[in-house]
C-alpha cells in the first residue's frame, strides 16, 4: 500500500463554541443522528432514513405553485456507466435565455440523490430567475472514486451542451454543492479547467468536503461533536478512496485539497462553520486560490455545526449566512 501522509503538527486547543441558537437545535438532531453516526456498517440504514425524510420533494412541491417547470431527464453517464439522472428546474415566464446553478447533492459520497438539498438553490435561483440542473450521481462505496465525480463532470458537459435547448444561457453557468456535493464541484471545476471543458462563471462551495487526510486542526477539535464529526468523515472517504485514503498518490480531482495548482478557476465562494470538520480545509482551500491570484470569498460563521443554515433557517447567524450566499449570486449574474 502506498505511503499515509502524515503531516499534521499543529496541537490544538478546546473546541470552539457553538452559537446557542445553533446549540439548541443540535440538541435536538443527537437525539436520532449523533455525530459519529455514520459507519461502513450502517450506510443502507442511513439511506433508508433520509430517503423516508424527502417525502415532500415532489415535482410538484418543487415547482412551487407554478414558479419552476420540472422535469426529469437523463444524461449520457462515461463510457460503460448508466445515465446520469438529472433533476431539471426551469423558471417559467422567461424568455431569454436563463443563468443556471448546476448542483450537486451531499451526504458525505455515500448518501443522497438529486433532490437532497436541492431546497436551497431553489430559494436563490426562484429570487434570481436562474434555472437549476441537480445531477444524480453513483454512491460509495459500491462506486468508488472516480464513479461519482466522472458522473458529475459528465452531467456538466451535457448540460452545457443542450444548454439552449434548456433556454439556457452556456456562457452563464454557475456550478454549486454543498458538503460532499461541494468537494466533488470543486474536483469538476479542476476538471473543466484541465480539459478545456465547460467555461464555469463561478463555482459555489457550501462547507466543503475536499481533504481525504481527515487530519487537520479542526477535524481533531470537533471530533464527536456537531454534525458529521471526524469518525463519519472517514467513513465517507474510505468508502469513495479505499485503502488509498490519506496516501501521497491521492488526485486532486478526487480530494481538491490535494491541488497545488489552483490557478484560473472561477470566482469561488466558500462558507463553513467555525465549529465543524471541514472548516480548516476550506479556508485552506481559499488562502490557495488567493495565492494563486484568484477570485474568492470566504465565510467562517462563528459557532456554526456542518450544514446549520438547512437544519436551523431561523437562527440569525444562518438567515446572515443566508444573505451571504443570496448576494454572492446576486452579483455574480448582474455582472
Amino acid at each position: 500500500m502506498a505511503s499515509q501522509d502524515t503531516s499534521r503538527a499543529t496541537e490544538v486547543g478546546p473546541p470552539p463554541p457553538f452559537d446557542p441558537e445553533l446549540a439548541a437545535v443540535l440538541a435536538v438532531i443527537h437525539q436520532s443522528v449523533p455525530p459519529n453516526a455514520f459507519r461502513s456498517d450502517n450506510i443502507s440504514e442511513a439511506r433508508a432514513r433520509e430517503l423516508a425524510n424527502e417525502g415532500g420533494l415532489s415535482n410538484e412541491a418543487l415547482s412551487r405553485e407554478g414558479a419552476f417547470h420540472v422535469e426529469e431527464r437523463f444524461a449520457p453517464g462515461p463510457e460503460g456507466a448508466p445515465d446520469i439522472p438529472l433533476l431539471i428546474c426551469r423558471p417559467n415566464g422567461t424568455v431569454a435565455p436563463t443563468g443556471a446553478i448546476y448542483y450537486l447533492h451531499g451526504g458525505g459520497m455515500i448518501l443522497g440523490n438529486n433532490r437532497t438539498g436541492i431546497t436551497l438553490m431553489l430559494d436563490i435561483a426562484e429570487q434570481l430567475q436562474l434555472a437549476v440542473i441537480s445531477a444524480g450521481y453513483r454512491l460509495a462505496p459500491e462506486h468508488p472514486h472516480p464513479g461519482p465525480l466522472a458522473d458529475c463532470y459528465a452531467g456538466l458537459v451535457w448540460t452545457a451542451e443542450h444548454a439552449h435547448e434548456l433556454n439556457v444561457a452556456p456562457e452563464r453557468i454557475v456550478i454549486a454543492g454543498g458538503s460532499a456535493g461541494a468537494g466533488l464541484a470543486a474536483g469538476v471545476t479542476l476538471m473543466a479547467r484541465d480539459h478545456s471543458g465547460p467555461k464555469l462563471i463561478g463555482q459555489f462551495l457550501r462547507c466543503p468536503m475536499l481533504d481525504d487526510r481527515n487530519d487537520t486542526p479542526s477535524a481533531h477539535q470537533m471530533a464527536g461533536k456537531g454534525f458529521w464529526d471526524q469518525s463519519s468523515n472517514e467513513t465517507g472517504w474510505t468508502a469513495v478512496l479505499g485503502e488509498s485514503k490519506g496516501c501521497r498518490d491521492v488526485p486532486p480531482y478526487a480530494a481538491p485539497a490535494r491541488a497545488t495548482d489552483l490557478s484560473s478557476l472561477p470566482p469561488t465562494f466558500i462558507d463553513v462553520g467555525s465549529a465543524e470538520t471541514f472548516r480548516d480545509e476550506a479556508v485552506a482551500y481559499a488562502s490557495a486560490i488567493w495565492l494563486a491570484g484568484g477570485i474568492a470569498e470566504l465565510h467562517v460563521w462563528p459557532g456554526g455545526f456542518h450544514g446549520f443554515d438547512t437544519m436551523a433557517p431561523n437562527a440569525a447567524v444562518s438567515r446572515s449566512a443566508r444573505m451571504a450566499q443570496m448576494n454572492w449570486f446576486r452579483r455574480l449574474f448582474e455582472r
